[in-house]
């Protein structure tokens, strides 16, 4: 169609900003201009999409209208700028222009999950993408884990190698196919091909293509462990009902009793091994994908025992690639697992493997075979994990594949930085101006392989972004691995020593920065963890703090106690339970649990250390208190993964949530949150008989009413009426709901952490907002 010109026509440019590139934005763009018969171009730019349109006023008007009002599915539209230019009457036609390459910032989407259009085309005989396992469009498959660059183009992911063949060339080139400029559209006959590759002494036989994966599956099927590479690195996959094959890849992973995740086939397999809610079912059905914890089915599930030993939660995920929906078989395909295990390819506390040849020497002995392909992924991401609030809400417990790059709008403008988090649970966040991006879930600093990983993340996201660092953020904890590489990350790029951030304070700061506030009013900030290194040099955790980005006081704390062994101490809960006993006075009685549970060796050990107070930190730290309790009451004594003893108490305390109110109280004055009182009602309560599931509860209870309690002396105190709750302790959602309810119910606002993690996967956001305010005073 042609554009009227002359009299009555107008131009104008229009700049759209946000998430506006790899998601169809410009054939959208054109096929609007089209449909209102309008003149013009639009083009892809480093700050988003640009165009130029001409025409009568209400076929323009209407164009501005709908770009925001109606964009592609994956597109995030932040702003929509319009100028008024001379009418040229030069143009006829509305076309799409190649991209411009000057410098700038644009957003890149996350990868997301197959789309409903490309199922039907992968399970339709008569296409030419039927079985194709990498088949995708404009409104689904990779973006960030394949994007070497930016404006996003082919020509800047890893598709570069693999030359598009004529029908798909004119897929690519068709405004009107849904596969116009997808930069990673590919076919059978011109994209990346899989192959099976056996470990050595395996018996398993190579393979290609479609009897690569109708291998694995029969693989699967018989037992076997295979490595799965996926979009943002590999897993390790097996059948989740075969209690032999789960137990095999636990040991071989030195996994511990630390739950694995599984993949269901649908949602009907999903209903087989868990209760979920509508909203559980919304958001693991969802194009990010996550991994949801659910309630298991209980007894009549067919998981192999293996799975979740303990937990009556299970992390579950549907498939999100079309590899992963192949892997599980199409209609008349030999059968197969329904549900497999799915976990991180990787030995325990390293990255997630992305490299094929890294692959094969890391993952060995793991592993008997590799399903692999010749995509190369350009940045690890593994998946993010969320759980669903009784309300519907959710808070995301890693924030990883589906979310990442996506921004974080802050509310108050930063100069250029880079914050690196903390030693666990890492993730890096740049930022500048009134954005910020957080980074892939990194891992554990402690291994070389990890601080190198975190290296290539911290040059792709700067390189995706265009941030350029003037400010460099890190945890004060003088003994942190993150702490010292982001000395190095500082004098790498000729910038001053790193702003030391307070561990509780970027907690806090962390909430404040997701709920959009700007800091000029203090908040009563709860900070709830494990470890974070105090400003008196103990180990703090369980903090009141009266907070803003430019400081904090602390107002209020958990009685510290000793922690004997410091952080080799946190393995033993049935230590850090008779170190609480021993500080509230309570004798080491031999029908305790944390007693009977340990040799008299290790007690004399333990009474001579505590009583000489040989290496024992002191520490204020909630998340020690609840694996105390944990061993006190008789749950966990010693712990194999990290945070087992709190979540299994909290296991046992949902399970009489509903049939008990009493609380178990705190002494709270002065200050202090003083356990002494608990642990002796704990005590009696066991002599007593009362079940361990009601003493579990009405401990969280206490800590609950504690938190209640306590905010209520602050605000009486200092005034602020807005409380935050963050920390890994409020990852519990039995004591996280109930200081909501408890805080709402006395006319607080409650800040609780959504997209961003409240565990250290966040505190890289909190550590950017406090370093920029800092050096802004500077």
């Amino acid at each position: 169609m042609t554009a009227p010109v002359g009299n009555g026509s107008v131009r104008r440019r229009v700049v759209v900003r946000g998430t506006v590139q790899g998601v169809g934005f410009r054939p959208f763009v054109h096929r609007l201009a089209t449909d209102l018969a309008l003149a013009g171009f639009v083009s892809n730019t480093a700050n988003g999409v640009l165009i130029e349109v001409e025409g009568l006023p209400d076929g323009v008007e209407r164009l501005c209208d709908r770009l925001a009002a109606e964009p592609p599915p994956l597109a995030a539209v932040t702003g929509v700028e319009v100028e008024d230019l001379p009418v040229t009457g030069a143009d006829d036609t509305f076309t799409i222009r190649s991209t411009d390459r000057s410098p700038g910032r644009t957003l890149l989407p996350p990868d997301t999950a197959t789309c409903d259009a490309c199922l039907r085309e992968l399970a339709d005989p008569e296409d030419r993408r039927h079985r194709h396992p990498f088949i995708t469009c404009t409104h689904c498959g990779p973006r960030f884990t394949i994007a070497t660059g930016l404006p996003y183009d082919r020509a800047v992911t890893t598709m570069d190698g693999f030359p598009m063949c004529s029908a798909c060339a004119r897929e690519y080139g068709d405004p009107g196919d849904r596969r116009f400029h997808a930069q990673p559209v590919a076919c059978p006959d011109c994209g990346p091909l899989l192959r099976l590759e056996p470990a050595p002494g395996s018996g398993v036989r190579a393979a290609r293509d479609g009897d690569a994966l109708t291998l694995a599956r029969a693989l699967l099927a018989g037992g076997r462990i295979v490595a799965v590479k996926g979009l943002g690195g590999y897993h390790l996959a097996c059948d989740a009902t075969d209690a032999r094959a789960v137990d095999t890849l636990r040991a071989r992973k030195e996994r511990g009793g630390k739950p694995f995740a599984v993949m269901c086939a649908d949602t009907d397999a999903v209903r087989r091994v868990a209760l979920p809610s509508a909203a559980e079912l919304a958001a693991v059905t969802g194009p990010r994908r996550p991994i949801v914890l659910m309630r298991r089915r209980g007894a009549d599930e067919p998981l192999a025992p293996g799975v979740c030993p303990g937990s009556p939660h299970l992390g579950v995920m549907l498939p999100y690639t079309p590899l992963h929906t192949l892997l599980f078989g199409l209609p008349g395909d030999p059968p197969g697992p329904r549900v497999l295990v799915m976990t991180s390819g990787n030995r325990s506390g390293e990255p997630i493997v992305t490299d094929d040849e890294e692959a094969l020497t890391r993952l060995a002995g793991l592993a008997d075979a590799w399903l692999a392909h010749d995509r190369p992924i350009a940045s690890p991401c593994d998946d993010s994990l969320l759980r669903v609030r009784s309300d519907g809400t959710e808070q995301v417990l890693r924030r990883s594949r589906g979310y990442v790059p996506r921004p974080l709008r802050l509310p108050v403008p930063v100069r250029p930085s880079l914050a690196v988090g903390g030693d666990l649970k890492n993730a890096l966040c740049v930022g500048e101006g009134d954005l910020a991006w957080f980074g892939p879930h990194i891992g554990d600093m402690g291994e070389l392989a990890t601080l190198e990983a975190a290296g290539r993340a911290d040059a792709h996201m700067r390189h995706l972004t265009g941030v350029a660092p003037e400010v460099v953020a890190a945890d004060r904890h003088p003994g942190y691995h993150s702490a010292r590489w982001a000395r190095l990350q500082a004098a790498h790029m000729g910038l001053r020593s790193p702003v030391f951030v307070q561990h509780h304070h970027a907690h806090i700061a962390s909430a404040m920065a997701e709920h959009g506030l700007d800091g000029t009013e203090p908040v009563i900030g709860v900070a709830f963890d494990g470890t974070g290194y105090g400003d008196d040099g103990t180990v703090w955790g369980g903090e009141f703090l009266l907070a803003g980005y430019g400081g904090y006081r602390r107002l209020a704390h958990l009685t510290p106690a000793p922690l004997p062994g410091g952080d080799a101490g946190v393995a033993n809960p049935c230590r850090l339970a008779l170190a609480r006993l021993w500080a509230a006075g309570v004798r080491w009685e031999p029908d305790l649990p944390c007693v009977a549970a340990c040799e008299a060796d290790e007690l004399a050990l333990l009474e001579r250390q505590l009583t000489r107070d040989v290496a024992c930190a002191a520490t204020s730290s909630m998340g020690r208190l609840f694996d105390a309790v944990s061993s006190l009451v008789g749950i966990c004594h010693r712990a194999e993964y990290e945070a087992q003893a709190a979540l299994e108490l909290e296991a046992s305390a949902t399970t009489a949530w509903d049939a008990d109110d009493e609380a178990y109280a705190f002494g709270v004055a002065g200050g202090l949150c003083d356990p002494a009182p608990v642990l002796r009602a704990l005590v009696a309560g066991l002599r007593a008989g009362t079940p361990v599931p009601v003493l579990a509860a009405r401990f969280h209870r206490g800590v609950a009413r504690a938190v209640a309690e306590q905010c209520r002396h602050v605000r009486e105190d200092a005034g602020p009426r807005t409380v935050a709750l963050s920390g890994g302790v409020f990852a519990n959602a039995l004591l996280e709901e109930e200081c909501a309810r408890l805080l709402a119910a006395d006319g607080f606002t409650v800040l609780r952490h959504g997209e961003v993690p409240p565990n250290d996967g966040g505190l890289a956001l909190g550590q950017l907002m406090v370093a920029a305010h800092r050096r802004t005073k500077e």
